[in-house]
């Protein structure tokens, strides 16, 4: 049974800007990042002086910008939600994906947030709001990314010891020989880990109809978005290629992508995440058009602190769809601070489902402001 919303009005609306420093380099078939990720943060109050938080994880060359993300929440949803009830949340949410298009990841921090502050008003986690629970953990993917494969060697034993048993390993921001030894030393070294494989969009239709079949011959468990994410032929085409399993991620944003990626027929699964739907609730739909199709369905992320990724492990706990573990690793194997004021909670290689009020844990607001670039008593610079 899915907890009543409270009815409880929101009185405080605060958003911050912040730049969080990582531990090494991350290269994508369509981009890299190194130095520090961006994220937008965003306070709730109620009347009662309850705070709910939520968190905006954009990367400029797949979900947009976090200036975007910052004028979406503070200057368009801000109106939207100031002085309406808690239990206004499905009305707030139906008006924002309007007022705005696109930024998706504000829509996603505004959703996190307010069902954040219903439970810590009504004592109940985030998963209740949305249905039952229906895992106590989820199994938890880290990709292998680093173009110093050295250091990604070093990861690996890390990951084993930490007991992961999952990677992916990024695919396609260098030449097909890379890929091919990288696939080889974690088959050979590591060949109790199960094995998956993402181009984020790095490979021209040529490319992939060349290198596509000899990759799907290490038996990965997946080969994700080889091609550009319009490229729904390409996509149709290098399913048909072979038996491993082809995922949609950039070709789908919403639950009107995943209609035509079934409609199209240009995957066997999909990489369901809240910042690309535009909030928890239309994350779920994605995978359940998914599972109605007969399609797979894994919690992806993005560049993310460990606040969006609580947001995303109470989205799965209530998804059952969602088979195929998650990729919430980027707070404990990425960032060199975290702005939880406690480890993002992993155990034994999955990640385990928070039962406290809300998310189960609400961001250190030291940090926040020790990170923050724009926001209350910040100017950007």
């Amino acid at each position: 049974m899915t907890t009543a919303l409270p009815d409880d009005r929101i009185t405080g609306f605060d958003v911050w800007h912040c730049a969080l420093p990582v531990t090494g380099r991350r290269d994508h078939g369509i981009g890299s990042v190194e130095g520090t990720i961006e994220v937008v943060i965003v306070r709730l109050t109620a009347e009662g002086g309850q705070l709910g938080y939520g968190e905006a994880s954009p990367w400029t060359v797949f979900t947009g910008t976090p200036e975007a993300s910052f004028a979406a929440l503070d200057r368009y949803f801000r109106p939207l939600v100031l002085g309406a009830k808690i239990s206004d949340h499905p009305r707030i949410m139906e008006t924002a994906r309007t007022a705005v298009v696109h930024c998706t990841e504000a829509k996603a921090a505004l959703d996190t947030a307010l069902l954040d502050l219903a439970g810590q008003i009504a004592g109940k986690p985030v998963w209740s709001f949305l249905g039952e629970k229906f895992r106590e953990t989820i199994p938890l993917s880290c990709s292998i990314s680093s173009p110093d494969f050295e250091a990604d060697k070093r990861l690996l034993e890390r990951l084993e010891a930490d007991g992961i048993g999952i990677v992916k390993l990024k695919a396609g921001f260098g030449d097909h020989a890379f890929d091919m030894s990288r696939l080889d030393y974690i088959r050979r070294r590591h060949p109790g880990m199960a094995l998956r494989v993402d181009y984020n969009q790095g490979l021209t239709r040529e490319e992939a109809l060349r290198q596509v079949p000899e990759v799907a011959a290490f038996a990965p468990d997946f080969i994700e978005q080889p091609v550009r994410a319009d490229d729904y032929a390409a996509m149709a085409e290098l399913r048909g290629m072979t038996d491993v399993p082809l995922l949609a991620d950039e070709s789908v944003f919403g639950p009107e992508d995943m209609r035509r990626a079934v409609e199209k027929k240009i995957c066997d699964g999909v990489s369901v995440k809240i910042m690309k739907s535009g909030g928890l609730g239309r994350a779920r739909k994605v995978a359940r058009i998914a599972h109605a199709a007969g399609l797979s369905a894994y919690g992806g992320d993005m560049f993310e602190t460990g606040l969006a990724h609580l947001a995303g492990s109470h989205m799965i706990a209530a998804t059952p769809e969602i088979s195929l573990g998650c990729e919430f690793y980027q707070a404990t194997y990425f960032l060199a601070e975290d702005l939880l004021p406690a480890p993002f909670p992993i155990r034994d290689g999955h990640v385990v489902v928070p039962d406290g009020p809300g998310l189960g844990m609400a961001p250190d607001m030291d940090k926040v402001l020790k990170y923050a670039v724009r926001g209350p008593g910040k100017r950007a610079t």
